[in-house]
């Protein structure tokens, strides 16, 4: 636009200097003598400017015509094509120059101009596999899907063009939202070329939605081996993938399978934790509880995790709290002072009605960072050791607004799950969840939570020596009431 706008400036102050030239010209009254042989010429001084410009074209018409002699003499010569040759090489400057315009046009942004232009290219050229994908971006500058889609057709029928047309149709049913069409076309787009960046991303994005983890895993192979990924990244998507897949070899009841791909899982990057629980249950199956216990210690040196924990748990399902505290020693034992660890093992505790050594135990947690957990945890001590049922509901009120301690958070977009996935399903972000903390929110509750405890109780006497004969609720009786107070809690941290 603006350009176009240059060139109609700049001709209108050609023509004006060439009028008042002219004028000044004719008002000197001074002329040209030309003498030729025995002949005398006078020319004036527009005569002499119009002498000079036919003089041009003069010239100018003489190279034309000594360069189609040319031609016809080296037709007469056996050069067939010498003629054709000629007046196309006007047709290709014509045509190149559109083409050049028509890719400056598409650069400015200018849709309409750059269709004319590749319109213009074709006309002169003739060669579609450069026009038509002007033509296509054109189209989509405009807005003119429909167009564009056709062009990108028409390149499917070119070896040459091909990977652009369908590239360009991958990417409108994108736009469109049909991921279906868009994976096959991204299938296509990549077995022609395997090695092109952008389509093996696409792929790999739209196979991890759809579930073909193998496939996946495929393309990720393809990406090690170009150096586009590097090799400690490769291994732990790799192991992601492999876990994905042992996961849906376990929905179809092949127990067999779901072994292997979950050992492999979990030897690919030891510190996965769902691989490495997946793992553990396929030994388990397999009657090889100490490789189920070797993982899974592993695992818990390099985080220590509630599922790990679950899953050591259901190594031997049918023990008692006191054997299984017992058994859980060489878990606890690696950590001993991480957070997970205390609070593990004060549960196990209470399930092994053993309150006082559960509050030792759990220490000052509730005081340091308190969690919807711990203080859950505290109530059920609180119950266990015969404490007044306000004292008790004084600590659940607190667990009620806490922080819920470690989730599955996607590092790209901050979303919360409630299990872990290989991709987000908020921004779709692949291999981005980690096990931390979110950052805290406020939690607003009509007339103020600090106002709770005045109602249901106070957890002011948290240092209070334990009774040693509880009135009928300890014993039994007080594990069971602890259980349920903390499934309770548990049921109110997820309104």
């Amino acid at each position: 636009m603006i350009w176009s706008f240059i060139k109609i400036v700049i001709f209108v102050a050609v023509v004006a200097a060439l009028t008042l030239g002219a004028g000044y010209l004719a008002e000197t009254g001074s002329g040209i003598r030309i003498t030729l042989a025995n002949m005398e010429f006078t020319l004036g001084p527009v005569q002499a400017v119009i002498g000079v410009l036919l003089l041009v074209l003069l010239l100018w018409l003489a190279l034309k015509i000594a360069g189609f002699l040319v031609a016809i003499l080296r037709f007469l010569n056996g050069d067939e094509t010498a003629v054709s040759r000629y007046f196309d090489r006007n047709r290709e400057r014509k045509g190149y120059q559109a083409l050049a315009d028509g890719m400056m046009s598409v650069a400015s942004g200018e849709g309409r101009l750059a269709m004319s232009q590749a319109a213009r290219a074709e006309k002169f050229l003739g060669r579609p596999e450069l026009t038509n994908l002007i033509a296509a971006q054109a189209a989509e500058l405009t807005g003119d899907t429909r167009r564009a889609a056709e062009v990108y057709k028409r390149l499917l029928t070119d070896d040459r063009t091909r990977f652009v047309g369908v590239r360009g149709l991958m990417k409108q049913k994108l736009a469109e939202g049909d991921t279906e069409t868009a994976l096959k076309l991204a299938e296509k787009a990549y077995a022609l070329k395997p090695k092109h960046e952008d389509v093996q991303d696409t792929l790999l994005q739209l196979q991890t939605a759809k579930g073909d983890w193998k496939g996946a895993r495929q393309v990720l192979g393809t990406k090690l081996k170009q150096g586009l990924l590097p090799r400690d990244v490769h291994r732990r998507r790799d192991a992601v993938l492999a876990l994905q897949e042992a996961k849906e070899v376990f929905s179809e009841d092949a127990p067999i399978e779901v072994r292997e791909a979950a050992i492999e899982a979990n030897r690919l990057s030891p510190d996965l934790i769902p691989a490495a629980v997946l793992a553990a249950q396929g030994y388990v199956q397999a009657d090889k509880p100490k490789y189920a216990t070797r993982v899974l210690k592993k695992a818990w040196d390099a985080q220590p995790h509630p599922d790990l924990a679950a899953a050591f748990a259901a190594i031997a399902p049918e023990e008692s709290p006191s054997e299984r505290l017992k058994r859980f020693g060489t878990l606890l034992s690696i950590h001993p002072d991480h957070e997970e660890t205390r609070l593990l093992r004060a549960e196990l505790l209470i399930a092994a009605e053993d309150f006082p050594a559960a509050r030792r135990a759990l220490g000052d947690l509730t005081e340091t960072h308190p969690t919807a957990r711990s203080l859950t945890i505290r109530a059920a001590i609180a119950r266990g050791e015969g404490e007044d049922d306000a004292f008790v509901r004084g600590w659940l009120t607190r667990a009620l607004t806490a922080s819920r301690g470690p989730q599955w958070v996607c590092d790209k977009c901050h979303n919360i799950h409630s299990d872990w996935a290989p991709t987000c399903d908020n921004c779709g972000g692949f291999d981005t969840l980690s096990w931390r903390e979110p950052p805290k929110s406020a939690v607003q509750m009509p007339n103020g939570s600090e106002m709770l405890p005045l109602i249901v109780g106070s957890p002011a006497k948290a240092d209070v020596e334990p009774i040693d004969e509880p009135d009928g609720n300890g014993g039994e009786d007080g594990a069971e009431d602890a259980l349920i107070l903390d499934e309770e809690v548990g049921r109110k941290a997820q309104i």
